[in-house]
């Protein structure tokens, strides 16, 4: 076929979207065995870019190219692996093409590797090799790396723990504008760990996620704006940014969004819309809207009171560990509403309140000690109860 061109030609093609001319100059010429060539076509077969998707075709065109050894092929052979998209699921061999890239010095390819390693599901978990292949990525710019490497720095997964290292890396990847960095960020500043504790640094950092569409990030920044932390306190500002991340389906958002319009507080109160966002969190197994949902039902508001689904929802929430909800939970078995009464079934949610340090829950305790209900009478232990829930 005639010489329509050069790799060059074609890839400046491709990356004008005139994939019908790229197509046109790259066809023989990875016919021909160029590996870039053979790149872009599996790129654009596998990403339906200016031609029907096939992610078959796209497999084995960037196969072509890594056997010759292209890094970036050889990536995307991995990434296709991992996913099990146009060939078989198969981390194994994901892993492999993963290292032939990252050996070559690809960041991309070393992230993904540093992911396999740290996810460890069909690839051996090993932390300290994530570590590694992360360090060598981040240290080359890679943003997600660098993040990860942060991650690992803040929770000692593979190295030892270091908040102010977790830190300095952070800020390489929210200064380079990774959404999830900055979010991090946001976190260390709001926590001071690995810096000085600065709640207008934490907004600063919260919103930048925030206007990226990090859902974390916007919740938390509408959790700022409510208890008037590190910004001036603006409940209409609070709902603005928990309703952002509770349409992303932010459990907790949905949950916080809730709590504004049982309490009327930055919109007009609407205890059913209220329910309506508990019942999104709390079917998505949010502890905090599960509870809420309890609530709601317990007192008929929003809803038409009902013991049994207050029960329903409170356990839901008990067995996750909500403090409040074991102690609820306690409480509807003790006076028999919505479930069989029962003194040591109460007894039994009490304490597990009661050992989280809710006061509640341990003034309960010590009340069924002091009268013997559910469990053997013991004035001790009820005075016990009773002086951790004044403490």
């Amino acid at each position: 076929s005639p010489n329509l061109g050069t790799v060059a030609d074609g890839e400046v093609a491709f990356d004008q979207g005139e994939y019908d001319r790229a197509r046109s100059i790259l066809r023989p010429l990875a016919d021909a065995g160029d590996p870039v060539a053979q790149f872009y076509l599996g790129k654009m077969y596998a990403e339906g870019r200016g031609i029907e998707k096939d992610e078959v075709q796209g497999v084995n065109w960037y196969r072509k190219a890594a056997d010759r050894g292209h890094a970036k092929a050889e990536n995307n052979l991995g990434v296709m692996h991992e996913y099990g998209t146009g060939v078989a699921k198969d981390e194994d061999e994901a892993a492999r093409w993963y290292r032939k890239a990252a050996d070559q010095g690809f960041p991309q390819a070393q992230t993904n590797l540093g992911s396999l390693y740290e996810a460890g599901k069909d690839v051996v978990k090993d932390h300290a090799k994530a570590v590694g292949w992360y360090r060598k990525a981040a240290e080359q710019g890679n943003v997600m790396a660098q993040n990860s490497l942060g991650m690992m720095y803040a929770t000692g997964q593979g190295i030892t723990l270091d908040e102010a290292e977790a830190v300095r890396w952070f800020r390489k990847a929210a200064e380079q504008g990774h959404a999830r960095g900055q979010y991090n960020l946001g976190v260390a500043y709001a926590n001071g760990q690995g810096v000085a504790q600065d709640a207008a640094e934490a907004v600063r950092w919260y919103r930048t996620a925030a206007e990226q569409g990090d859902a974390t990030a916007q919740n938390n920044l509408g959790v700022m704006y409510a208890d008037g932390e590190g910004v001036i306190q603006n409940t209409a500002e609070a709902v603005r940014w928990y309703r952002k991340a509770a349409e992303q389906g932010h459990a907790s958002a949905q949950s916080n969004l809730g709590e504004m319009y049982a309490q009327g507080q930055g919109l007009a109160q609407d205890a059913a819309k209220a329910v309506s966002w508990y019942r999104k969190a709390a079917e998505q197994g949010g502890a905090r809207g599960q509870f809420n949902l309890g609530l709601a039902y317990a007192d008929g508001q929003g809803v038409t009171q009902d013991a049994a689904e207050a029960v329903r929802w409170y356990r839901k929430a008990a067995e996750q560990g909500h403090a409040d909800a074991q102690n609820y939970l306690g409480g509807m078995y003790a006076k028999g509403q919505g479930v069989t009464q029962d003194a040591a079934e109460a007894v039994r949610w009490y304490r597990k309140a009661a050992e989280q340090g809710h006061a509640g829950g341990q003034s309960d305790l010590g009340v069924m000690y002091a009268m013997g209900q559910g469990v053997t009478q013991n004035a001790a232990e009820a005075v016990r109860w009773f002086r951790k829930a004044a403490e």
